[in-house]
């Protein structure tokens, strides 16, 4: 069965849309922006909102409406990163039962990149949103590098603490500069024959695990990901490699 968005009537295909024209606010502008959606395959659009961020540039809100419709039932999803998590406790139990030993995570937030609220809300005993940071589980060895990490620095240092596994967090995503920066570590770990040494994730609010397999990653990690999901997946995926499964 085929849904579409709606706005007040079910299936009315109404999408509100926002975006920015480089040209200042002007009834000229605001006829350009509606031939815009017109022209992305919207109808009935109308322009509702025109608001001037600067000098020449113009943000606009829209609404129209679409005929086109999806099929969820037919959609296939690799969701094998973000399989039903365990509870920290859990995670706990699982790692000392099947592995025998503290897992060793090493985290940053690497390249030029300089946002640490995503590694802090995996790594940092404190957390997020009441889900306890990697820090706090007893069975996990943590260890945050913090942000702006050179990908040379992260893999030395993961070395030298007999890393399980290496975290990585990418926010700034302009001109893709974090696939470029992943790409990177990927091949520098594969350069100096280290790359099947670690259990390799990334997490960003840009990336999914479907990117993440693509570029070289064991798994990705999107928004609304926490600790625990993490821990799960680095504790699952040990006990395969040890045969504790």
């Amino acid at each position: 069965m085929l849904v579409r968005p709606y706005g007040d009537t079910l299936n009315d295909g109404a999408v509100q849309l926002s975006f920015t024209l480089p040209l200042p606010d002007s009834p000229r502008t605001r006829e350009a922006a509606r031939l815009l959606v017109l022209k992305l395959g919207f109808q009935s659009v109308e322009i509702v909102e025109a608001a001037r961020l600067s000098d020449g540039f113009t943000m606009f809100v829209a609404y129209g409406h679409t005929s086109a419709g999806i099929d969820p039932e037919s959609i296939v999803v690799d969701e094998t990163a973000e399989a039903e998590s365990l509870t920290m406790d859990q995670v706990n139990a699982f790692i000392r039962e099947r592995i025998g030993r503290k897992l060793v995570v090493v985290g940053a937030c690497t390249g030029s990149d300089a946002h640490t609220v995503g590694i802090d809300a995996i790594m940092n005993m404190k957390g997020y949103n009441h889900h306890y940071g990697l820090e706090r589980y007893p069975m996990i060895e943590a260890h945050n590098l913090g942000a702006q990490v050179p990908n040379e620095k992260l893999i030395a240092f993961s070395v030298k603490a007999g890393a399980d596994a290496i975290l990585v967090s990418q926010v700034v995503t302009q001109k893709d500069v974090h696939l470029k920066n992943l790409t990177e570590l990927v091949e520098l770990l594969e350069a100096e024959r280290l790359r099947e040494r670690f259990i390799l994730v990334v997490g960003g609010p840009r990336i999914s695990h479907k990117l993440a397999v693509e570029i070289g990653f064991d798994a990705g990690f999107g928004r609304g990901t926490y600790a625990e999901q993490v821990a799960t997946f680095l504790a699952r995926r040990m006990a395969e490699q040890k045969g504790g499964l």
